[in-house]
């Protein structure tokens, strides 16, 4: 099985995050697989990992970083794939906000798609939807999920009209 996605991280740290991603990719049946790689630790691997996702079946990366942020752009900087940063509020960061400003502002032509501070799951949600654009099983896999997202809130709003008050007219 040749994976679809590569989750990278800094370092194992950010795994309590990045495993999100992990989860919602394994529940689209999606094969990925997990690296930790460091924009300032082992800047060659990453630069290896990026050069190399796509001719080893990658088609989207999910980068994971905190503090200053470098690893998505990097690797965004050298994979001609989509690259989907995901801003880690790490113990060296300020609230995770250096992580997003770091991971959102790039220079013009190496664009990084950014979820929000810790937000590996959309993360995961949106490569699958990236994926979905060109494999029809994933796609559907997609539609799923967004109507079990409609489904809840509809019953939630069912549970919500058994609630009384006074004043309450609905």
């Amino acid at each position: 099985m040749e994976p679809k996605v590569g989750i990278i991280m800094g370092s194992t740290s950010d795994w309590p995050v990045m495993q999100e991603a992990a989860k919602v990719l394994d529940e689209f049946k999606i094969p990925f697989e997990v690296h930790a790689l460091s924009a300032h630790r082992t800047p060659m691997q990453a630069l290896d990992f990026a050069k190399n996702a796509y001719s080893r079946g990658i088609r989207v990366i999910i980068a994971g970083a905190g503090g200053a942020a470098h690893l998505p752009g990097v690797v965004a900087a050298m994979a001609a794939i989509p690259v989907i940063g995901v801003p880690v509020k790490a113990s060296i960061s300020l609230d995770g906000w250096d992580s997003i400003l770091s991971i959102v502002q790039m220079p013009p032509g190496i664009p990084v798609a950014t979820v929000g501070i810790d937000g590996a799951r959309n993360a995961g949600i949106l490569a699958a939807q990236i994926l979905g654009t060109g494999d029809a099983d994933v796609y559907q896999k997609v539609v799923a999920f967004k109507a079990s997202l409609e489904k809840k809130i509809l019953e939630a709003n069912v549970e919500l009209a058994k609630v009384k008050f006074e004043f309450k007219v609905n």
